[in-house]
This record gives C-alpha cells, structure tokens and sequence, in this order.
C-alpha cells in the first residue's frame, strides 16, 4: 500500500466524517477525496505529468495543499514542496535543482512568476484557486501510477538551509507511511483526534504528523491560517476543540502569558522545530496539565526519531526512539559509544530517507552501514533517553575544551525577561574561539549585560562564559521556528569585531 491508496481507504471508509477544519468550513473525507482525484486528472491530462515527475507546491497553509500533495502522488509524480517564505532567487534554486517543470502555487505569490520564468522559461503554472472549477474524474478512473511500489520516491523534501545550499531528502511511500504508523502508536492517535496545523504545510512534521497522520486514521485536520498573532490562532484551537497541538517554543510561551483559563481541549501537546528551553516545559505543564512532549526529528528521517513517552517525561531530553526506529551514540569511526558518552546520534529505520536528490557523495557522507548520521551531538541514559547538547558544527573549543552553545542557552532562558536566545562561537586569537551569546528580551523587559553576566558566572564554569551579549529586538527565525545562526555568524563577520555589534 502506498499512500494514495492509503489515503483512499481511509476516505471511503470515513466519507462523511471532517477531514479538515478551516475557518467556519468543514470539509468532509468524501469532498477531499473527490478534488484530490480531480486534480490528478488535471495533472495527467491537461500537464501531462507522468510518474516520477517532480511537481513544486509553492502555498500557504490552505486547503488546496492537500489534494495538491496527495493529487500528486496519485499520478505516480514526486511532490516538492517549497517554503512559502522563500525569495524567488532560492525557490529557482530549488526548483533548478529537482527539475521541477510544473509549480502549483496560489494568486499572492504568483507575482513573482516573471522572476521564475526568466531563470525556468518551460516552467508552467497551475493556481490553486482555479482549483475550484476542475472537472471530477469519472468513476473508477486511475492514473497510470496511482499503484506506484512502496518503495519509490514520493517527496523531496528539501532541508532547511540553515547550514548552507538546500538538499532534497528523497522520502519514499514507505518512509512517510512507517514514521506515520510509529507516530500514531507514541501519540496514541485515535479517529476522534483533531490535530492542530499551526506550522507550514511544507514542513516535513506537517507533512507526516499534521496532515498524513490524520487524515490516514480518519480523524481531522484543524488548519490556522497563520500563526500569528498567537492569540487569533489559540482563539481557533479552542473554537475546534483541537485536541493534539504541535508547535514551537515560542507558541507554548505566549499561551502560558495568555489570559486563558483552564482546562484547554488539548489532550497532548508537542514541541518541536527547535529545542524547549526547561522553563517552557515546567511553567506550561504547571499552569495547564497538559503533557507538553518535546521530540526530536529531521527531515532525513521523514522526520521523527524519538519523543518524549506521555506517562515518562523527562525535562530537557528529546525522549526515546519512536516504535520500529533505532537510535545510537557512536563516535567518529562508527563505534557504539555507552552511556552518558557525548558523540553523534545516530537512527536507523524504514523511517531513513533513500539518500540526498541527486547527491551520491553527499548522501555517502550522512549513510553509514544502514545508519543514518545526523550531526547532532549527544547522549544516552542508563533509561535509553536521550539528549542534544549541540550540533558538531555548533560545538566551540575554547582552549582546546569543548563547549556546548545549548547548555548556555538553557541558562540564559531562566534568566528573567529573557525570550530569545542564541550562542554561537566567535574567533579569539588567545583561547582559539569564545562564545558571544545573543538576546531578544521580553516584551517590556529591560535587561543589562553585567548582571545576566553574573547570572552565568554563578551556574556556568569559567570558561563557557560568553565574552558578552548583543541584545536584539528579536533573533532571526526560519519559517519552521529554528534560530538561523547562520545569519548571527554572517552578522559578525560582516561587522567584525564583536565590540561593533549591538
């Protein structure tokens, strides 16, 4: 089974029960069902997509995205999903780099269509608008590849870039189906869920738990428009009665400083796309009762790996490795490291992607006998939980000492005030590198250099002491919630010594 024929199933079986929440609309399993097959008809007919092709979905969260997504695999075809946040120079780059010919986009961002085709001139354009009007497939029809193998491709989903050029992770049927069925087992997900989709759509967590998850089980999608302002969207979560929430640390945040009164319809939370500074976890769980579960995934991993168990969380770990996947610590020469040992975590499942798109050297760099090397660093428990203190190439030598940017970040985030932070490392000429830490206080917060200093003296050893601290109105994010780093690095580089920077 693969996952157009899985998604049929699960729509013929729950034909009149809500697929998707969107505003005051409920659009029922049989309707979904119904556009998804007249936009592969579209597809195969009127594009002529054949299967194997890459078709680039360029949309905000909408509905259209989801019979765009699944109309395409049900011609055999390969989705591309593409960050709407994008500028059209890195959308070329993408869409140059998986030979996407076909762009489903929507009115907004099909201004920049000129930009596209000036760089792609065969490159076509389909509006999700004009979705409305398309003809349904006759009864009984199927496209050439709907019976695509488990194992071909299905995605391409391109990483975030935060550490250079993208590159498409290619997820088969397989992948996406194995790391749903493992996510509906950890999340106990059951048909009277209703998931909440605050995140982008084209994040590889959207894709397999906001979407796929429960549309696969019969259950529902509630899809905000937009995260922002926090409290519209909550407004809308409470309105749905959305029982499972996924989102970011900053969301949770807002939701503990909201003016809300208990009990919320949730029965689950997760926090992913960045870490869960400790406070977040106690002060919501304090506050609400609700299991606020932090995990850990990439979209090499289609993408979850591990979470935190519901009736076991620990604070500050990432949890254990989901049902049918495995995770370990090994070092630089693949050996398996024992407990409490700082080296490369490290996953092996039917989760694991085929390899990188077009990149056999790169991908025989992340593959090593059947694992998969993330290049994140951390370790294991003697209870089998795990824990990330950094990426390697985060990680600072400071005289010759390794010094973890994560660990100082969970200190900064108890400091009062403190909403944002990052630490990266900066050059020194005398300990080799220092870290430099950065700082968005809270709303109508006043914070100063030498006490949070102190602050950090006082539970930090010496010389993980950041050098100083830059305080900014807000740190750079990516459109799934990660702090680009990158961009601080470029920053100082640009402005050269750090004494410049503020």
């Amino acid at each position: 089974m693969n996952l157009p024929v899985a998604f049929t199933t699960s729509a013929e079986t729950h034909a009149h029960q809500t697929a998707v929440f969107w505003g005051p609309e409920e659009i029922p399993y049989h309707a979904l069902l119904r556009q998804t097959r007249a936009v592969a008809r579209a597809l195969t007919q009127e594009f002529g997509v054949q299967p194997g092709d890459r078709v680039g979905l360029w949309l905000k969260n909408r509905p259209e995205f989801i019979p765009a997504f699944l109309g395409t695999l049900t011609t055999g075809a390969v989705a591309v999903p593409i960050n709407n946040f994008l500028k059209p120079d890195e959308v070329n780059y993408i869409l140059g780099d998986a030979g996407v010919r076909l762009l489903i986009t929507e009115e907004e961002l099909a201004r920049h269509a000129p930009a596209l085709q000036a760089v792609h001139p065969d490159l076509r354009l389909w509006l999700a608008e004009q979705f409305a009007g398309l003809a349904p497939a006759p009864a009984g029809w199927e496209p050439p590849g709907f019976h695509r193998p488990t194992g071909e491709l299905a995605v391409l989903i391109y990483t975030s870039g935060t550490t250079g050029r993208p590159k498409g992770a290619m997820l088969s049927h397989g992948n996406l189906l194995h790391n749903v069925e493992s996510c509906r087992q950890v999340l106990q997900a059951v048909q009277a869920d209703r998931i909440a989709v605050l995140l982008p759509l084209f994040h590889s967590y959207m894709i397999t738990v906001g979407m796929l998850l429960p549309l696969l089980i019969g259950g529902s999608m509630v899809l905000v428009r937009s995260l922002h302002p926090p409290r519209n969207a909550l407004a809308e979560l409470l309105q749905r009665q959305a029982t499972v929430l996924p989102a970011i640390p900053p969301f949770y945040r807002a939701i503990i400083s909201a003016p809300l009164q208990p009990p919320l319809p949730m029965r689950l939370c997760i926090s992913g796309a960045a870490p869960l500074p400790v406070q977040i976890l106690k002060d919501f769980e304090a506050r609400f009762g609700i299991p606020l579960l932090e995990g850990y995934g990439l979209s090499e991993a289609s993408p979850v790996v591990t979470k935190n168990p519901i009736h076991k969380r620990k604070p500050g770990s990432i949890g254990i490795p989901i049902p049918n996947v495995e995770v370990s610590i090994q070092d630089d020469a693949g050996n398996l490291l024992p407990h409490h040992t700082v080296g490369e975590i490290c996953v092996r499942g039917g989760n694991v992607m085929l390899g990188y798109w077009n990149r056999p050297d790169e991908t025989a760099q992340v593959l090593r006998n059947g694992w998969l090397l993330t290049g994140d660093v951390g370790y294991q428990d003697s209870e089998g939980y795990f824990y990330i203190t950094d990426r390697k190439k985060d990680m600072i030598l400071v005289n010759g000492i390794n010094v973890y940017p994560r660990e100082i970040e969970e200190v900064l985030y108890q400091y009062p005030g403190v909403k944002e932070a990052a630490v990266i490392g900066v050059p020194d000429p005398r300990r080799g590198e220092q870290p430099l830490a950065f700082i968005a206080p809270a709303e109508g917060a006043t914070l100063a250099e030498r006490p949070i200093l102190q602050f950090l003296r006082e539970r930090l050893a010496d010389y993980k002491l950041p050098r100083r601290i830059v305080f900014m109105e807000t740190l750079p994010r990516n459109a799934t919630g990660k702090i680009l780093k990158t961009t601080l690095r470029q920053m100082v580089a640009t402005v050269g010594p750090v004494e410049e920077l503020g």
